[in-house]
């Protein structure tokens, strides 16, 4: 049982990982985004790149109240693609594992 619980700690990094890479499917490889908009880069870079680098750079420092600001910085845009019918709802999925590996990571 340790074992998985430790094992769980991961996905905080995961999520982190899944939402980098899609703020680069987003931005750079995305059919229907104007990629001459470099306000939507901006805004997506500061709501879902930066959040995620802080969530990889708290679970290297163990530190669980930075996974709590990556899941509530990351909150507003990850419910807004929720709302979205396509492969951008995933970041909805990551936020909310931000929460879990922080709780997970608080317990031990």
């Amino acid at each position: 049982m340790i074992l998985i619980i430790k094992a769980l700690k991961y996905i905080g990094v995961i999520a982190a990982i899944l939402n980098i890479l899609l703020w680069l499917i987003l931005n750079f490889f995305n059919p229907y985004t104007n990629h001459s908009e470099f306000g939507l880069l901006i805004m997506t870079f500061l709501m879902l790149f930066l959040p995620a680098c802080l969530a990889i750079f708290a679970f290297l420092l163990s530190k669980p109240f930075l996974l709590c600001i990556s899941f509530l910085w990351s909150l507003p845009i990850s419910l807004y693609l929720v709302l979205t019918p396509s492969i951008f709802e995933i970041a909805g999925v990551t936020c909310l594992l931000y929460l879990i590996s922080y709780l997970l990571i608080g317990k031990s």
